[in-house]
């Protein structure tokens, strides 16, 4: 291809997922005159492949539950089958809508930005970036918002597998399924086809399901999905292998416990981790090392090379998207004016739409005993929150934790219905600084599940009277009747 002449912008953002679309933003907001590199589509993984396909997924999979309880609702009438056809054609037609409102293009346009579709850019020097179609572009500041991608396990047959991103192009719904990876995408992903029928195997290396969870997270995911009739395998040695079988099924091979295992599948996906995506980014040519698969940076998102930054999934901290938008604003502000400015990360509320949901914010009750082992922990179980019972949805539970001048939340973990929603409203109060009394005195409209906040906080301040002979175990959730005080 012909060498186009090589254009020079103040900055020049690569990727156009939630990073690099705030950070583009942000900067052309500054004053730089801002180009977009884009290899593909505006709107990035979680819009295209990730978030917004997986929560259309949970809706069916919720829609599927309700169905299968109507009757004790006195709603009589035949269960309905899922159409899987459908159902993917419901997920893509979301995609387009969220993409379509989201309006990248157009706000790259009415800001002054370029945006350029002209396939992978690349590093050919430390300024410079050249795109598939041969043009050059270079700038003074460069910021890597490139995302991350899906990794299969380095064993045998590997290709057999799919990853979370191809799960709408399965034929059909896959009648025995597994799942390798216990983390956030690997735990939906079970919700999703156990709702959908299918006989599910999760399996994961790690101790527990969702191990960077707090402990009482992972036991009330976990015991929730084995009494719904997923086979789940933690702790197993190593994945040997994966072998089509004559009928056209995959047998899995696995050992645990030094003792080989084996269980043949309809489909098996691959959710094993989520490396950025620098391979091919020409990195070594500006002078950036990759460390295990990103680009290590400095507190202001800077990498060795001062004035090359990378933001989001691309440096390998937070990869989630509330982290990747604070990022890319703080990096573009950086680059354009030296503020140095820091993204704090010890307030992200993450969580996930399995059945029942799941969220945590802060510290776990493991790290904040580790800083102080007389922190303060107050559990409230969903069956003694009004709302939960009226819904049938009593299983779950609010843990709170506080110093042990029981002054300031440092961290809630929550297992059961909204519980996302119930985690961000903790956030909130987190972030806004709100003492521990004065959460417990908000009133919290009733019947709703926030309410539980409340009760828990209301918890820390005033502990039941310690009962030795029914005392429970540090992570363990408390009897309904009462929320529970740890210290």
């Amino acid at each position: 291809m012909t060498t186009t002449v090589s254009d020079h912008f103040d900055v020049i953002v690569i990727g156009a997922g939630p990073a690099g679309t705030a950070a583009a933003l942000r900067a052309a907001e500054l004053g730089a005159r801002v180009a977009v590199a884009e290899a593909d589509r505006t709107g990035g993984t979680c819009v295209n492949t990730g978030c917004v396909p997986t929560r259309v997924l949970a809706k069916t999979a919720r829609i599927m539950r309700e169905m299968r309880t109507a009757s004790d609702w006195g709603i009589g009438g035949d269960a309905l089958e899922l159409d899987w056809n459908a159902t993917v054609a419901r997920v893509r037609e979301t995609v387009d809508r969220v993409r379509s409102i989201k309006r990248e293009a157009e706000r790259f346009a009415e800001a002054g930005i370029e945006l350029i579709l002209e396939g992978r850019a690349r590093f050919a020097d430390p300024h410079t970036l050249v795109l598939d179609s041969g043009r050059r572009i270079s700038a003074d500041s460069i910021l890597v918002c490139v995302g991350g991608h899906s990794r299969r396990l380095p064993v045998h047959g590997a290709e057999l597998a799919i990853v979370p991103e191809h799960i709408l192009d399965l034929p059909e719904l896959p009648r025995r399924i597994a799942v390798i990876g216990a983390g956030n995408t690997g735990a939906q992903l079970v919700t999703v086809f156990s709702s959908f029928g299918s006989e599910v195997t999760l399996l994961d290396v790690a101790p527990r399901i969702l191990v960077a969870s707090d402990a009482s997270i992972s036991d009330g995911v976990a015991t929730a999905f084995t009494e719904q009739g997923v086979s789940v395998h933690t702790g197993i040695d190593t994945i040997e292998a994966l072998v089509r079988a004559s009928d056209g099924s995959i047998t899995l091979l696995w050992r645990k416990d030094g003792r080989p295992q084996s269980s043949s599948f309809d489909a098996i996906v691959m959710a094993t981790g989520w490396p950025a995506d620098v391979g091919d980014l020409g990195l070594e040519n500006a002078g950036i090392e990759v460390v295990r698969s990103a680009i290590p940076v400095d507190g202001y998102f800077r990498s060795s090379v001062s004035h090359i930054f990378g933001v989001g999934d691309a440096n390998g901290k937070d990869m989630l998207v509330q982290a990747a938008q604070f990022e890319g604003e703080a990096a573009a502000e950086n680059a354009v004016l030296g503020a140095n400015r820091r993204t704090p990360h010890h307030l992200l509320p993450a969580g996930g739409f399995t059945d029942p949901d799941y969220a945590g914010v802060g510290l776990t009750e493991e790290q904040a005993r580790e800083r102080d082992a007389q922190c303060v922990v107050s559990m409230v179980p969903y069956s003694a929150l009004d709302r939960a019972v009226i819904d049938d949805r009593e299983r779950g539970f609010l843990k709170l934790i506080t110093d042990r001048r029981r002054e300031l939340i440092l961290g809630a973990h929550a297992v059961g219905e909204n519980a996302v929603e119930v985690i961000q409203s903790v956030t909130t109060a987190m972030a806004a600084g709100i003492d521990v009394a004065t959460l417990a005195n908000v009133k919290f409209a009733y019947p709703t599940y926030s309410a539980v906040i409340g009760m828990a906080a209301r918890g820390l301040l005033h502990p039941p009277a310690a009962d030795p002979a029914s005392a429970t175990p540090s992570g363990a959730q408390h009897s309904a009747a009462e929320p529970g005080v740890q210290e």
